[in-house]
């Protein structure tokens, strides 16, 4: 990140552009925090055996007041650099856990419904996130075991000694760990044993061109059964197309997410996906028949 008089020049997907260091967080008497200028999405992710959605995850997006909807690559840097990482995170917990809540009492399903929450690395490291996230479970009313909490490879190794603590800790309150864009960092077995985890997700990178070679073919599955050797279930990033899914199925992946199935979406969206009536023409191609 470079801040040059007053903006922060990030990298994003879509190349780099600007945003004000001064409209993000210090600006006198402004606080995009408590304006309310953060929004959550929702990207279900499905069961690949029903194709009933199992769960969400939840996307926090930057409603800036004058440059409209900014993704999180665009921001997060500078939230982590500001420190605003740590207020935003809570808020995003605390309303993704209600938002869960809400829908389990909407859509009664067996198993329920969960949620999944990115921790960023500087929330890893923070004493304060095991009270935030029982917090968040008690003002929310959310079963913990409904609960996931995704961590990349990168965040877990910035001090694998407290990353492993934390983890722990958290674990202690019975919400699941997940070990989010697996593949796209260290990617070591000896490294994944020693974390406290439920839940591999493996990388976008790797399921682009499943469908396109043996090559590619082989390095998801090893990657699925190393999954199902350690006991983590298997989680598939970025599925995007009809003829990727049926070789997940082949590989007998249980559970997926993507933009075949559904792009991140509002409150309204998701209430649509579940009850089966979806929301737009694109959502109603997606293969998705409610809850599971």
């Amino acid at each position: 990140m470079i801040v040059l008089e007053g903006e922060a020049l990030i990298a994003g997907p879509n190349g780099r552009r600007t945003v004000p260091v001064d409209s993000f967080c210090t600006a006198p008497g402004r606080n995009v925090l408590e304006n309310g200028e953060f929004v959550l999405q929702y990207q279900p992710l499905v069961t690949l055996e029903t194709g009933r959605i199992s769960g969400l995850e939840a996307l926090v997006r930057w409603q800036h007041p004058e440059r409209g909807l900014i993704p999180p690559l665009d921001f997060i840097p500078l939230a982590e650099e500001s420190g605003l990482i740590i207020p935003l995170g809570r808020w995003v917990l605390q309303t993704a856990c209600k938002e869960a809540h809400r829908l389990q009492q909407l859509f009664l399903a067996s198993p329920a419904l969960s949620m999944a929450v990115n921790l960023s690395a500087r929330q890893l490291q923070s004493p304060a996130i095991v009270a935030d996230v029982r917090e968040a479970l008690e003002e929310s009313g959310l079963d913990p075991s409904c609960l996931t909490l995704e961590v990349t490879e990168s965040a877990m190794m910035k001090n694998i000694d407290l990353s492993v603590l934390r983890l722990r800790e958290l674990r202690d309150l019975r919400v699941r760990i997940a070990i989010d864009d697996f593949g796209a960092g260290y990617s070591s077995l000896g490294y994944i044993r020693q974390f406290p985890v439920d839940i591999l997700k493996v990388d976008k990178s790797f399921i682009d061109k499943i469908d396109e070679g043996d090559e590619e073919l082989a390095l998801a599955a090893a990657i699925i059964d190393m999954a199902k050797v350690l006991n983590l279930r298997p989680v598939a990033e970025g599925v995007e197309r009809a003829e990727q899914l049926e070789r997940l199925l082949q590989l007998g992946c249980d559970t997926a997410q993507g933009y075949y199935f559904a792009r991140p979406g509002s409150q309204a969206d998701v209430e649509s996906q579940i009850s089966g009536a979806p929301a737009s023409d694109a959502l109603a191609k997606a293969p998705l028949v409610g809850a599971a």
